[in-house]
Protein backbone atom coordinates (compact mmCIF):
# COMPACT_ATOMS: atom_id res chain seq x y z
CA UNK A 1 0.00 0.00 0.00
CA UNK A 2 1.41 3.62 -0.77
CA UNK A 3 2.25 5.37 2.38
CA UNK A 4 1.37 8.54 0.03
CA UNK A 5 -2.23 7.85 -0.55
CA UNK A 6 -2.95 7.06 3.12
CA UNK A 7 -4.48 3.74 4.34
CA UNK A 8 -8.45 3.15 5.50
CA UNK A 9 -9.34 6.54 4.07
CA UNK A 10 -12.89 6.93 3.25
CA UNK A 11 -12.01 7.16 -1.00
CA UNK A 12 -10.96 4.16 -0.27
CA UNK A 13 -14.13 2.65 1.00
CA UNK A 14 -15.66 4.33 -1.80
CA UNK A 15 -13.25 2.62 -4.19
CA UNK A 16 -13.25 -1.01 -2.54
CA UNK A 17 -17.51 -1.01 -3.05
CA UNK A 18 -17.33 0.12 -6.66
CA UNK A 19 -14.44 -2.65 -7.41
CA UNK A 20 -16.87 -4.98 -5.34
CA UNK A 21 -19.86 -4.08 -7.47
CA UNK A 22 -17.92 -4.30 -10.75
CA UNK A 23 -18.74 -0.35 -11.35
CA UNK A 24 -16.86 1.00 -14.22
CA UNK A 25 -15.72 -2.78 -15.32
CA UNK A 26 -14.04 -2.59 -11.74
CA UNK A 27 -11.34 -0.37 -12.98
CA UNK A 28 -9.72 2.79 -10.83
CA UNK A 29 -8.38 5.76 -13.03
CA UNK A 30 -8.05 8.78 -11.46
CA UNK A 31 -5.91 11.85 -12.54
CA UNK A 32 -4.53 14.78 -11.59
CA UNK A 33 -5.71 18.68 -13.49
CA UNK A 34 -3.53 21.32 -12.19
CA UNK A 35 -3.98 24.98 -13.98
CA UNK A 36 -0.85 26.15 -15.27
CA UNK A 37 -0.99 29.21 -14.33
CA UNK A 38 2.21 29.11 -10.99
CA UNK A 39 4.42 26.23 -9.65
CA UNK A 40 2.74 23.92 -7.56
CA UNK A 41 2.88 23.90 -3.82
CA UNK A 42 3.05 21.35 -1.01
CA UNK A 43 -1.03 21.18 -0.99
CA UNK A 44 -0.46 19.86 -4.23
CA UNK A 45 1.41 17.36 -3.57
CA UNK A 46 -1.08 16.06 -0.82
CA UNK A 47 -3.76 15.62 -4.17
CA UNK A 48 -0.69 14.53 -6.19
CA UNK A 49 0.20 11.44 -3.73
CA UNK A 50 -3.58 10.69 -3.26
CA UNK A 51 -4.07 10.25 -7.01
CA UNK A 52 -1.37 8.39 -7.86
CA UNK A 53 -0.88 6.48 -4.85
CA UNK A 54 -4.55 5.48 -5.07
CA UNK A 55 -4.06 4.31 -8.88
CA UNK A 56 -0.82 2.67 -7.92
CA UNK A 57 -2.46 0.13 -4.87
CA UNK A 58 -5.52 -0.57 -7.08
CA UNK A 59 -3.88 -1.42 -9.81
CA UNK A 60 -5.20 1.24 -12.41
CA UNK A 61 -3.87 4.57 -13.79
CA UNK A 62 -3.08 8.33 -12.85
CA UNK A 63 -3.61 10.84 -15.63
CA UNK A 64 -1.53 14.12 -15.33
CA UNK A 65 -4.07 16.78 -17.45
CA UNK A 66 -3.55 20.72 -17.93
CA UNK A 67 -6.91 22.27 -16.92
CA UNK A 68 -5.13 25.03 -19.62
CA UNK A 69 -8.57 26.58 -20.32
CA UNK A 70 -7.99 30.35 -19.68
CA UNK A 71 -5.07 31.63 -22.10
CA UNK A 72 -4.63 34.77 -20.37
CA UNK A 73 -2.56 33.32 -17.26
CA UNK A 74 -1.03 30.17 -18.50
CA UNK A 75 2.49 29.58 -19.55
CA UNK A 76 4.73 26.66 -20.99
CA UNK A 77 6.93 27.62 -18.27
CA UNK A 78 4.17 25.96 -15.48
CA UNK A 79 3.76 22.96 -18.03
CA UNK A 80 7.67 22.16 -17.55
CA UNK A 81 7.75 22.91 -13.79
CA UNK A 82 4.50 21.03 -12.71
CA UNK A 83 6.20 18.10 -14.89
CA UNK A 84 9.55 18.39 -13.43
CA UNK A 85 7.13 18.30 -9.62
CA UNK A 86 5.34 15.08 -10.48
CA UNK A 87 8.39 12.88 -11.08
CA UNK A 88 10.58 14.48 -8.54
CA UNK A 89 7.59 13.53 -5.86
CA UNK A 90 8.36 9.85 -7.27
CA UNK A 91 5.24 9.72 -9.86
CA UNK A 92 4.71 8.66 -13.47
CA UNK A 93 1.85 9.37 -15.93
CA UNK A 94 3.52 7.13 -18.47
CA UNK A 95 1.22 7.63 -22.05
CA UNK A 96 -1.36 9.19 -20.21
CA UNK A 97 -0.21 12.96 -20.49
CA UNK A 98 -3.49 15.33 -21.52
CA UNK A 99 -4.56 18.55 -21.93
CA UNK A 100 -7.89 20.13 -21.37
CA UNK A 101 -7.17 22.12 -24.70
CA UNK A 102 -7.20 18.62 -26.69
CA UNK A 103 -11.17 18.77 -26.20
CA UNK A 104 -12.24 22.12 -27.16
CA UNK A 105 -13.56 20.75 -30.07
CA UNK A 106 -15.79 17.86 -28.53
CA UNK A 107 -16.73 20.48 -25.25
CA UNK A 108 -18.03 23.10 -28.07
CA UNK A 109 -20.25 19.44 -29.49
CA UNK A 110 -21.15 19.31 -25.90
CA UNK A 111 -21.99 22.24 -25.35
CA UNK A 112 -24.16 22.15 -28.74
CA UNK A 113 -25.95 19.22 -27.47
CA UNK A 114 -26.85 21.11 -24.16
CA UNK A 115 -28.48 24.30 -26.48
CA UNK A 116 -30.36 21.51 -28.33
CA UNK A 117 -32.15 20.22 -25.63
CA UNK A 118 -32.82 23.65 -24.29
CA UNK A 119 -30.90 23.25 -21.36
CA UNK A 120 -28.63 26.47 -22.58
CA UNK A 121 -28.95 29.57 -23.75
CA UNK A 122 -26.50 32.69 -25.10
CA UNK A 123 -27.12 35.44 -22.66
CA UNK A 124 -26.42 38.93 -23.61
CA UNK A 125 -25.41 40.32 -19.88
CA UNK A 126 -22.39 41.49 -18.89
CA UNK A 127 -20.10 39.89 -15.99
CA UNK A 128 -21.21 42.60 -13.39
CA UNK A 129 -24.40 42.33 -14.58
CA UNK A 130 -24.51 38.55 -14.32
CA UNK A 131 -23.05 38.71 -10.82
CA UNK A 132 -26.11 41.18 -9.96
CA UNK A 133 -28.43 39.35 -10.87
CA UNK A 134 -27.33 36.26 -9.09
CA UNK A 135 -29.03 36.91 -6.07
CA UNK A 136 -27.88 35.59 -2.60
CA UNK A 137 -27.58 32.46 -0.13
CA UNK A 138 -30.98 34.10 1.19
CA UNK A 139 -32.85 35.74 -2.16
CA UNK A 140 -33.05 34.09 -5.57
CA UNK A 141 -31.73 35.48 -8.47
CA UNK A 142 -33.51 37.00 -11.58
CA UNK A 143 -33.82 35.29 -15.11
CA UNK A 144 -31.78 36.94 -17.70
CA UNK A 145 -33.71 38.44 -20.71
CA UNK A 146 -32.36 36.12 -22.74
CA UNK A 147 -33.22 32.67 -21.04
CA UNK A 148 -35.98 32.16 -23.14
CA UNK A 149 -34.43 32.57 -26.64
CA UNK A 150 -35.49 29.58 -29.19
CA UNK A 151 -32.76 26.64 -30.03
CA UNK A 152 -32.42 27.84 -32.83
CA UNK A 153 -31.53 31.38 -32.34
CA UNK A 154 -28.97 30.01 -29.83
CA UNK A 155 -27.57 27.78 -31.69
CA UNK A 156 -26.91 30.55 -34.28
CA UNK A 157 -25.81 33.05 -31.86
CA UNK A 158 -23.30 30.30 -30.35
CA UNK A 159 -21.96 29.97 -33.53
CA UNK A 160 -21.27 33.56 -34.46
CA UNK A 161 -19.90 33.61 -31.17
CA UNK A 162 -16.90 30.85 -31.77
CA UNK A 163 -16.26 32.71 -34.99
CA UNK A 164 -15.28 35.54 -33.42
CA UNK A 165 -18.15 38.15 -34.47
CA UNK A 166 -18.80 40.30 -31.02
CA UNK A 167 -16.58 41.56 -28.52
CA UNK A 168 -15.01 40.25 -25.52
CA UNK A 169 -17.69 39.96 -22.63
CA UNK A 170 -20.61 40.50 -24.75
CA UNK A 171 -22.02 37.67 -24.54
CA UNK A 172 -21.90 34.14 -22.76
CA UNK A 173 -23.49 30.64 -22.83
CA UNK A 174 -24.77 30.01 -19.66
CA UNK A 175 -26.57 26.81 -18.64
CA UNK A 176 -30.68 26.85 -18.08
CA UNK A 177 -31.21 25.38 -14.41
CA UNK A 178 -32.86 27.09 -11.87
CA UNK A 179 -32.03 30.91 -11.12
CA UNK A 180 -34.06 30.10 -7.04
CA UNK A 181 -31.78 27.01 -6.32
CA UNK A 182 -30.15 27.16 -2.88
CA UNK A 183 -27.06 26.56 -4.10
CA UNK A 184 -25.31 29.42 -6.21
CA UNK A 185 -23.66 27.53 -8.17
CA UNK A 186 -26.62 26.23 -10.00
CA UNK A 187 -28.01 29.43 -10.93
CA UNK A 188 -27.41 29.46 -14.49
CA UNK A 189 -23.80 29.27 -14.64
CA UNK A 190 -21.29 30.41 -17.43
CA UNK A 191 -20.46 27.11 -19.94
CA UNK A 192 -18.31 29.71 -22.55
CA UNK A 193 -16.73 33.15 -22.22
CA UNK A 194 -15.42 35.68 -25.31
CA UNK A 195 -12.03 36.14 -25.26
CA UNK A 196 -9.98 36.57 -28.27
CA UNK A 197 -6.67 35.36 -26.67
CA UNK A 198 -4.31 33.68 -28.28
CA UNK A 199 -3.55 30.15 -26.47
CA UNK A 200 -0.08 28.89 -26.09
CA UNK A 201 -1.27 25.26 -27.53
CA UNK A 202 -4.44 26.05 -30.07
CA UNK A 203 -3.35 29.42 -31.33
CA UNK A 204 -5.88 31.93 -32.38
CA UNK A 205 -8.45 28.71 -33.73
CA UNK A 206 -10.95 29.58 -30.61
CA UNK A 207 -12.12 33.04 -29.86
CA UNK A 208 -14.17 31.59 -26.81
CA UNK A 209 -12.67 29.28 -23.58
CA UNK A 210 -15.31 27.05 -21.43
CA UNK A 211 -15.62 27.28 -17.82
CA UNK A 212 -13.44 24.82 -15.24
CA UNK A 213 -17.20 23.93 -13.92
CA UNK A 214 -18.27 23.01 -17.64
CA UNK A 215 -15.14 21.69 -18.97
CA UNK A 216 -13.88 19.32 -15.72
CA UNK A 217 -16.89 16.68 -15.76
CA UNK A 218 -16.85 16.54 -19.56
CA UNK A 219 -12.80 15.86 -19.17
CA UNK A 220 -13.28 13.52 -16.75
CA UNK A 221 -15.87 11.57 -19.18
CA UNK A 222 -13.62 11.69 -22.13
CA UNK A 223 -10.93 10.16 -20.60
CA UNK A 224 -12.69 7.76 -18.72
CA UNK A 225 -11.80 8.56 -15.11
CA UNK A 226 -13.63 6.52 -12.65
CA UNK A 227 -13.27 8.81 -9.58
CA UNK A 228 -12.69 12.47 -9.63
CA UNK A 229 -11.10 13.39 -6.18
CA UNK A 230 -11.37 17.20 -5.82
CA UNK A 231 -10.64 18.77 -2.80
CA UNK A 232 -13.28 19.90 -0.44
CA UNK A 233 -13.74 23.93 -2.27
CA UNK A 234 -16.04 21.68 -4.52
CA UNK A 235 -18.32 20.16 -2.44
CA UNK A 236 -20.66 22.76 -4.07
CA UNK A 237 -20.17 22.16 -7.24
CA UNK A 238 -20.94 18.38 -7.52
CA UNK A 239 -24.02 18.94 -8.14
CA UNK A 240 -23.19 21.36 -11.39
CA UNK A 241 -20.61 18.43 -12.40
CA UNK A 242 -23.83 15.75 -12.21
CA UNK A 243 -26.02 17.77 -13.78
CA UNK A 244 -23.92 18.25 -16.75
CA UNK A 245 -23.22 14.45 -17.30
CA UNK A 246 -26.85 13.61 -16.61
CA UNK A 247 -28.26 16.26 -19.23
CA UNK A 248 -25.42 15.27 -21.67
CA UNK A 249 -26.57 11.27 -21.64
CA UNK A 250 -23.01 10.30 -20.76
CA UNK A 251 -21.97 6.57 -19.63
CA UNK A 252 -20.14 5.63 -17.23
CA UNK A 253 -20.22 8.48 -15.45
CA UNK A 254 -17.22 9.40 -13.41
CA UNK A 255 -17.42 10.18 -9.82
CA UNK A 256 -16.70 13.24 -7.99
CA UNK A 257 -15.42 12.92 -4.40
CA UNK A 258 -13.69 15.79 -1.79
CA UNK A 259 -12.14 15.77 0.33
CA UNK A 260 -9.74 18.40 3.02
CA UNK A 261 -7.14 20.52 1.33
CA UNK A 262 -4.20 20.70 2.90
CA UNK A 263 -3.56 23.54 4.99
CA UNK A 264 -0.15 24.42 6.53
CA UNK A 265 0.76 26.56 9.30
CA UNK A 266 2.92 30.01 8.85
CA UNK A 267 2.74 30.21 5.39
CA UNK A 268 0.10 30.65 2.26
CA UNK A 269 -1.55 28.44 0.28
CA UNK A 270 -2.73 30.57 -2.72
CA UNK A 271 -0.97 30.40 -6.12
CA UNK A 272 -2.65 34.34 -6.52
CA UNK A 273 -1.02 35.25 -3.10
CA UNK A 274 2.39 33.24 -3.86
CA UNK A 275 2.50 34.50 -7.47
CA UNK A 276 2.17 38.12 -5.58
CA UNK A 277 4.96 37.45 -3.30
CA UNK A 278 7.05 36.37 -6.24
CA UNK A 279 5.96 39.42 -8.55
CA UNK A 280 6.61 41.89 -5.92
CA UNK A 281 9.99 40.84 -5.23
CA UNK A 282 9.60 39.75 -1.69
CA UNK A 283 11.00 36.49 -2.33
CA UNK A 284 13.56 35.70 -5.40
CA UNK A 285 11.16 33.43 -7.10
CA UNK A 286 8.92 30.36 -7.57
CA UNK A 287 11.81 28.46 -6.13
CA UNK A 288 12.45 30.34 -2.94
CA UNK A 289 13.60 28.16 -0.14
CA UNK A 290 11.06 29.91 2.23
CA UNK A 291 8.62 29.12 -0.47
CA UNK A 292 6.04 26.29 0.05
CA UNK A 293 6.57 25.42 -3.35
CA UNK A 294 7.51 22.12 -4.43
CA UNK A 295 10.37 23.90 -6.20
CA UNK A 296 10.99 26.02 -3.33
CA UNK A 297 11.02 22.83 -0.97
CA UNK A 298 13.27 21.25 -3.51
CA UNK A 299 15.60 24.20 -3.75
CA UNK A 300 15.96 23.79 0.24
CA UNK A 301 16.70 20.35 0.30
CA UNK A 302 14.05 19.03 1.56
CA UNK A 303 13.48 15.04 -0.13
CA UNK A 304 10.68 13.65 -1.75
CA UNK A 305 10.50 10.90 0.54
CA UNK A 306 9.87 13.33 3.76
CA UNK A 307 7.03 14.74 1.33
CA UNK A 308 5.54 11.63 0.63
CA UNK A 309 5.74 10.59 4.28
CA UNK A 310 4.13 13.74 5.64
CA UNK A 311 1.18 13.14 2.85
CA UNK A 312 0.86 9.90 4.46
CA UNK A 313 0.65 10.89 8.02
CA UNK A 314 -1.75 13.74 7.56
CA UNK A 315 -4.37 11.30 5.89
CA UNK A 316 -7.41 11.84 4.03
CA UNK A 317 -10.70 13.53 5.50
CA UNK A 318 -13.81 15.05 5.15
CA UNK A 319 -13.00 17.94 7.25
CA UNK A 320 -10.67 21.14 6.88
CA UNK A 321 -8.01 21.50 9.51
CA UNK A 322 -4.42 23.43 10.14
CA UNK A 323 -1.72 21.51 9.79
CA UNK A 324 1.11 22.53 12.65
CA UNK A 325 4.47 23.19 10.34
CA UNK A 326 5.96 21.03 13.06
CA UNK A 327 5.00 17.55 11.60
CA UNK A 328 6.57 18.39 8.15
CA UNK A 329 9.74 19.18 9.74
CA UNK A 330 9.71 16.35 11.59
CA UNK A 331 9.43 14.31 8.61
CA UNK A 332 12.17 15.92 7.10
CA UNK A 333 14.23 14.94 10.29
CA UNK A 334 12.95 11.13 10.11
CA UNK A 335 14.35 11.43 6.38
CA UNK A 336 17.45 12.96 6.71
CA UNK A 337 18.78 11.51 10.29
CA UNK A 338 19.40 7.85 8.68
CA UNK A 339 22.35 8.41 6.53
CA UNK A 340 22.90 12.23 6.81
CA UNK A 341 26.97 12.64 6.80
CA UNK A 342 27.85 14.66 10.36
CA UNK A 343 30.17 17.51 9.60
CA UNK A 344 31.12 20.45 12.10
CA UNK A 345 30.31 24.17 10.83
CA UNK A 346 31.51 27.16 12.81
CA UNK A 347 28.20 29.98 11.76
CA UNK A 348 29.95 32.75 13.95
CA UNK A 349 33.48 32.28 13.95
CA UNK A 350 34.98 33.18 17.66
CA UNK A 351 38.98 32.91 17.66
CA UNK A 352 40.85 30.44 20.07
CA UNK A 353 44.22 29.95 20.45
CA UNK A 354 45.72 26.80 22.64
CA UNK A 355 48.67 28.48 24.33
CA UNK A 356 50.34 24.98 25.34
CA UNK A 357 49.59 23.67 21.99
CA UNK A 358 52.72 24.19 19.47
CA UNK A 359 52.67 26.55 17.23
CA UNK A 360 53.36 24.16 13.96
CA UNK A 361 51.88 20.97 15.28
CA UNK A 362 48.88 19.59 13.41
CA UNK A 363 47.02 16.57 14.27
CA UNK A 364 44.24 14.49 12.19
CA UNK A 365 41.33 13.13 14.56
CA UNK A 366 39.42 10.39 12.79
CA UNK A 367 36.15 10.39 13.31
CA UNK A 368 33.13 8.94 11.13
CA UNK A 369 30.61 10.07 9.10
CA UNK A 370 28.11 8.52 11.38
CA UNK A 371 28.61 8.15 14.74
CA UNK A 372 26.92 4.89 15.53
CA UNK A 373 27.52 3.54 12.22
CA UNK A 374 30.73 3.93 11.17
CA UNK A 375 30.87 1.62 8.54
CA UNK A 376 28.01 2.98 6.25
CA UNK A 377 29.63 6.07 5.37
CA UNK A 378 33.03 5.79 6.58
CA UNK A 379 34.95 8.82 8.19
CA UNK A 380 37.21 11.69 7.71
CA UNK A 381 40.30 12.74 9.02
CA UNK A 382 39.82 16.45 10.87
CA UNK A 383 43.12 18.62 11.22
CA UNK A 384 43.14 19.80 14.81
CA UNK A 385 46.04 22.91 15.06
CA UNK A 386 46.60 25.50 17.72
CA UNK A 387 44.21 28.09 16.73
CA UNK A 388 40.25 26.89 16.25
CA UNK A 389 37.61 28.63 15.78
CA UNK A 390 34.36 28.13 18.01
CA UNK A 391 30.58 29.24 17.63
CA UNK A 392 30.38 32.68 19.27
CA UNK A 393 27.08 31.60 20.67
CA UNK A 394 29.27 29.04 22.47
CA UNK A 395 31.17 31.55 25.10
CA UNK A 396 29.93 33.58 27.54
CA UNK A 397 32.10 35.91 29.47
CA UNK A 398 29.07 35.94 32.24
CA UNK A 399 26.97 32.47 32.24
CA UNK A 400 23.40 32.37 33.49
CA UNK A 401 22.73 29.50 35.59
CA UNK A 402 22.14 26.31 32.91
CA UNK A 403 24.96 27.23 30.56
CA UNK A 404 27.18 24.75 30.20
CA UNK A 405 29.54 25.95 27.54
CA UNK A 406 32.40 27.53 27.69
CA UNK A 407 33.05 30.53 30.10
CA UNK A 408 36.19 32.21 31.71
CA UNK A 409 38.14 29.36 34.49
CA UNK A 410 35.29 26.77 32.59
CA UNK A 411 36.40 23.38 30.71
CA UNK A 412 34.47 22.23 27.68
CA UNK A 413 34.97 19.39 25.75
CA UNK A 414 35.68 19.81 21.80
CA UNK A 415 34.16 17.22 19.52
CA UNK A 416 35.90 14.37 18.88
CA UNK A 417 38.92 16.38 20.52
CA UNK A 418 39.98 17.77 23.58
CA UNK A 419 38.17 19.67 26.69
CA UNK A 420 39.83 22.97 27.08
CA UNK A 421 40.00 25.44 29.46
CA UNK A 422 39.19 29.37 29.35
CA UNK A 423 42.26 30.94 30.84
CA UNK A 424 41.97 34.64 29.08
CA UNK A 425 39.72 36.90 27.47
CA UNK A 426 41.03 39.18 24.55
CA UNK A 427 38.56 42.16 23.78
CA UNK A 428 39.36 44.73 20.60
CA UNK A 429 38.49 47.90 20.63
CA UNK A 430 35.09 48.58 21.01
CA UNK A 431 35.07 45.85 24.19
CA UNK A 432 34.02 42.98 21.88
CA UNK A 433 35.44 39.72 22.64
CA UNK A 434 37.83 38.97 19.85
CA UNK A 435 40.03 35.91 21.23
CA UNK A 436 39.85 33.28 23.75
CA UNK A 437 42.90 32.10 25.29
CA UNK A 438 42.53 28.51 26.34
CA UNK A 439 44.58 25.57 27.73
CA UNK A 440 43.88 21.71 26.53
CA UNK A 441 44.54 18.42 28.58
CA UNK A 442 46.34 16.10 26.59
CA UNK A 443 44.74 13.32 28.39
CA UNK A 444 41.75 13.64 27.05
CA UNK A 445 41.46 12.81 23.73
CA UNK A 446 37.93 11.57 22.94
CA UNK A 447 37.86 9.89 26.53
CA UNK A 448 36.65 11.37 29.87
CA UNK A 449 38.61 13.66 32.42
CA UNK A 450 39.81 11.60 35.20
CA UNK A 451 38.08 12.84 38.71
CA UNK A 452 36.14 15.94 36.69
CA UNK A 453 32.83 16.21 35.47
CA UNK A 454 33.01 18.29 31.87
CA UNK A 455 29.15 18.84 30.94
CA UNK A 456 29.36 20.59 28.04
CA UNK A 457 30.35 19.66 24.06
CA UNK A 458 30.96 22.09 21.28
CA UNK A 459 32.02 21.82 17.42
CA UNK A 460 34.85 23.68 15.88
CA UNK A 461 37.26 23.82 12.95
CA UNK A 462 40.93 24.55 12.77
CA UNK A 463 42.00 27.88 11.36
CA UNK A 464 44.16 27.31 9.22
CA UNK A 465 42.19 24.65 7.55
CA UNK A 466 38.66 25.69 7.54
CA UNK A 467 37.16 26.29 4.23
CA UNK A 468 35.04 29.64 4.18
CA UNK A 469 30.96 29.33 3.10
CA UNK A 470 28.47 31.36 2.88
CA UNK A 471 25.18 29.85 4.89
CA UNK A 472 21.66 30.59 4.51
CA UNK A 473 19.35 29.87 7.72
CA UNK A 474 15.49 29.86 6.07
CA UNK A 475 12.75 29.47 8.51
CA UNK A 476 9.36 30.30 8.35
CA UNK A 477 7.98 32.94 6.08
CA UNK A 478 5.47 34.01 8.49
CA UNK A 479 4.99 34.88 11.94
CA UNK A 480 1.65 33.52 12.11
CA UNK A 481 -0.29 30.33 11.70
CA UNK A 482 -3.03 31.99 9.56
CA UNK A 483 -1.77 35.03 8.05
CA UNK A 484 -4.82 35.30 5.81
CA UNK A 485 -7.27 34.78 8.76
CA UNK A 486 -8.45 38.50 9.61
CA UNK A 487 -9.29 40.29 6.01
CA UNK A 488 -8.77 43.15 7.10
CA UNK A 489 -5.20 42.86 7.18
CA UNK A 490 -2.53 42.61 4.73
CA UNK A 491 -1.14 39.30 5.22
CA UNK A 492 1.99 40.53 4.04
CA UNK A 493 1.89 42.34 7.51
CA UNK A 494 2.71 38.69 9.30
CA UNK A 495 6.05 38.12 7.06
CA UNK A 496 8.94 36.70 9.41
CA UNK A 497 11.47 39.45 9.49
CA UNK A 498 13.91 36.84 10.18
CA UNK A 499 12.98 34.34 7.71
CA UNK A 500 16.47 34.67 5.76
CA UNK A 501 19.19 35.44 7.97
CA UNK A 502 23.00 35.03 5.14
CA UNK A 503 25.85 34.57 7.26
CA UNK A 504 28.78 35.03 4.85
CA UNK A 505 31.87 34.22 7.22
CA UNK A 506 30.54 30.63 8.03
CA UNK A 507 33.86 27.72 8.29
CA UNK A 508 33.54 24.42 7.65
CA UNK A 509 35.78 21.53 8.50
CA UNK A 510 38.15 20.68 5.27
CA UNK A 511 35.98 17.62 4.51
CA UNK A 512 33.71 19.72 2.72
CA UNK A 513 35.91 20.65 0.13
CA UNK A 514 34.75 17.52 -2.10
CA UNK A 515 30.96 18.70 -0.94
CA UNK A 516 29.15 18.91 -4.29
CA UNK A 517 25.99 20.92 -5.00
CA UNK A 518 22.69 18.91 -4.18
CA UNK A 519 24.70 17.07 -1.31
CA UNK A 520 23.32 17.09 2.43
CA UNK A 521 25.16 17.05 5.01
CA UNK A 522 24.06 17.65 9.42
CA UNK A 523 26.01 20.48 10.52
CA UNK A 524 26.93 19.17 14.36
CA UNK A 525 24.35 21.01 16.95
CA UNK A 526 23.17 23.23 13.96
CA UNK A 527 20.79 21.29 11.25
CA UNK A 528 20.55 19.36 8.59
CA UNK A 529 21.66 21.73 5.26
CA UNK A 530 21.87 21.53 1.87
CA UNK A 531 24.45 22.30 -1.04
CA UNK A 532 22.81 24.68 -3.01
CA UNK A 533 22.32 23.45 -6.60
CA UNK A 534 22.16 26.74 -8.28
CA UNK A 535 24.36 29.36 -6.75
CA UNK A 536 27.16 26.53 -5.32
CA UNK A 537 29.99 26.45 -7.53
CA UNK A 538 33.77 26.17 -8.00
CA UNK A 539 35.45 27.73 -5.12
CA UNK A 540 32.03 28.73 -3.13
CA UNK A 541 30.10 26.73 -1.13
CA UNK A 542 26.35 27.73 -0.56
CA UNK A 543 24.62 25.97 2.23
CA UNK A 544 20.84 26.36 2.80
CA UNK A 545 19.58 25.36 6.32
CA UNK A 546 16.57 22.77 5.91
CA UNK A 547 15.84 21.96 8.81
CA UNK A 548 17.05 22.92 12.63
CA UNK A 549 17.87 19.36 14.69
CA UNK A 550 14.30 19.77 16.68
CA UNK A 551 11.46 22.06 16.75
CA UNK A 552 12.82 25.65 18.41
CA UNK A 553 9.96 27.78 16.90
CA UNK A 554 7.67 27.63 19.92
CA UNK A 555 10.31 29.03 22.37
CA UNK A 556 11.24 31.82 19.65
CA UNK A 557 7.89 32.58 19.45
CA UNK A 558 7.87 33.49 23.06
CA UNK A 559 10.67 35.11 23.33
Amino acid sequence: MSESAGSGNFIRTIIDADLASAKNGASVVTRFPPEPNGYLHIGHAKSICLNFGLAQDYGGRCHLRFDDTNPLTEDPEYIEAIKNDVRWLGFDWGEHLYYTSDYFERLYEFAVRLIGKGKAFVCGLSADEIRDARGTLTAPGRDSPDRERSVAENLALFTRMRAGEFPDGSRTLRAKIDMASPNLNMRDPVIYRIRRTPHYRTGDAWSIYPSYDWAHGQSDFIESVTHSICTLEFEDHRPLYDWFLEQLETEPRPQQIEFARLNLGYTVMSKRLLQELVREGIVSGWDDPRMPTLAGLRRRGVTPQAIRRFCGLIGVAKADSLVDMGLLESCIRKELDADTPRVMCVHQPLRVVLQDWPEDRVDQLEAPYLQNQPETLGSRQIPFSRVLYIEREDFMEQPPKGFFRLAPGREVRLRRAYVIRCEEVIKDANGEVAELRCSYDPETLNTAPAGRKVRGTIHWVSAGHAISAEVRLYDRLFSVPIPTADKDVDYKSHLNPASLEVLRQALVEPSLASARPGERYQFERKGYYFVDPIDSQEGKLVFNRIVTLRDSWAKMKDK
